[in-house]
């Protein structure tokens, strides 16, 4: 079944966790325990819902799965595959500690720590595809998120894209400002011919699918509902992501060229 937005991942699972670096350019997916073909649709599924997010790297931390066969091999070797014809591609790293038998790690890209795993993706990272700036938690920070995307699209020839991500990261901070009330950190990442918004905040609270529930007649739709609804319109993508301290709320907005907004 695909996957559809928002993108949310469950912090309580057993056997994932998956956390975002303060950019969302790359996502650390941890996987524990016994491995077991049961395993093979939630990480797919994991997965893809990782790359809705269009990430420069997927870090996929196997250092604490039990696989003697190894009978998850395929999955990895297929993580792989997916990664590398995203669009845009995506990399992959695997953190495997020392000693790990060969067969474990096959074609692999494999690192024995997980610094290792980032810096082999972070490397490659063009500092120029990425602009960020840090806001208080006051009703100025919209405006300024709206300018720091009104300049990226300037300076990226992206004029197509101007109005609904100013729409879009408009209605993320003042989500962030409202209701998480720490300090705020924007990133703004020309990806291919999208733009991938990023805003963190240090509440660890995600937003609530209950939201986009249909609104029933009669009834008024909340200012926290409308912000997500605007959200989920005018980006091609979004969800969010847990990070160190915090969570990390991130949209995708691509020009649709004519097409109607998703309500």
């Amino acid at each position: 079944m695909q996957e559809q937005p928002p993108y949310l991942f469950d912090p309580g699972d057993e056997h994932f966790s998956v956390t975002s670096d303060p950019d969302g350019a790359v996502i650390d997916v941890a996987i524990r325990g016994t491995w077991a073909a049961a395993l093979h649709p939630a990480v797919s599924r994991t997965l893809r819902k990782c790359l809705a997010a269009h990430p420069a790297g997927i870090v996929v931390d196997l250092s604490r799965v039990e696989d003697p066969g190894p009978v998850g091999a395929p999955t990895w070797l297929g993580a792989v595959r997916a990664t590398a014809v995203a669009v845009p591609a995506a990399r992959i790293a695997v953190c495997l500690p020392p000693g790990s038998p060969p067969s474990r790690a096959g074609d692999l890209p494999v690192h024995p720590t997980l610094a290792a795993a980032h810096a082999a993706l972070t490397g490659d990272c063009a500092p120029g595809d990425i602009v960020r700036q840090s806001l208080p938690p006051a009703p100025s920070s919209p405006g300024a998120a709206r300018d720091l995307i009104g300049a990226a699209c300037q300076d990226w020839n992206m004029s197509a894209l101007l109005l609904p991500a100013r729409a879009v990261v408009s209605e993320l901070v003042t989500n962030a400002v409202e209701h998480a009330g720490t300090a705020i950190d924007v990133a703004v990442s020309r990806r291919g011919t999208s733009l991938h918004i990023a805003v963190r905040d240090r509440s660890p609270e995600l937003p609530r699918i209950l939201a986009l529930a249909p609104v029933q007649a009669g009834l008024p739709l909340d200012e926290r509902g409308r912000g997500l609804r605007v959200v989920h319109a005018d980006s091609t993508a979004w969800g969010a992501l847990p990070t160190t301290g915090g969570k990390l709320v991130w949209a995708t907005v691509r020009d649709r060229a004519g097409q109607p907004r998703r309500w």
